[in-house]
């Protein structure tokens, strides 16, 4: 009797993937998901505004010290993964490398939920980030319109805050600034409808 061994996915399959579609390697397979939905990039855009100009800049009043990246590929050991935003503490970041993918561990990840990633972002990515040190996580739902803060503690996720709505919150590692949530969502209360 044969057995066929499975093929593992190489980074070289990345560059076959249809444009309108994101690519990961995660254990061995290469995971295609569609390109983000319109509220799910608002969200993403707007939470990377939130934080780039406090954190990253040092514009009003945050302590800037991050670099902030949207869907970098990033390499944890045999995965490549490409998270919605990453951040990394600016003297940790390699700012030049001879592949196209960062092999520093960021500092924080978010992913943005969606009906397409949910599962994959919750039970492949959050493993392989705390396998690999990721001191914390951000897992915003913008249908849900929630925030939800993990913070690594002896290789495990530790609630470090949940949010939803219009919530003022300072959200760890961020809380140096307030952040009004409400600003995520594409149709918030008060905001109004197209």
């Amino acid at each position: 009797m044969s057995q066929t061994a499975e093929t593992r996915a190489t980074y070289e399959d990345l560059y076959n993937i249809p444009d309108n579609m994101t690519g990961e390697i995660i254990a061995g397979k290469l995971i295609v998901t569609p390109r983000p939905s319109r509220r799910h990039a608002y969200a993403a855009s707007s939470l990377g505004a939130l934080l780039i100009a406090p954190f990253q800049f040092g514009e009003s009043g945050g302590p800037g010290g991050w670099i902030f990246l949207i869907e970098p590929e990033i390499a944890l050991d045999q995965d490549i993964l490409a998270p919605d935003i990453a951040a990394w503490k600016r003297e940790r970041f390699p700012v030049e490398e001879d592949h196209n993918w960062i092999s520093a561990v960021p500092d924080w990840v978010c992913e943005l939920l969606s009906p397409s990633t949910a599962k994959t972002d919750k039970t492949a990515k959050m493993p392989i980030y705390a396998r690999s040190g990721v001191g914390y996580l951000w897992l915003v739902d913008p249908i849900a319109r929630t925030l939800d803060v993990f913070r690594l503690m002896e290789n495990n996720w530790v609630v470090a805050g949940l949010y939803e709505g219009n919530d003022k919150v300072r959200a760890e590692p961020f809380q140096a600034v307030e952040m009004d949530l409400g600003l995520l969502w594409l149709e918030r209360e008060g905001f109004p409808s197209p």
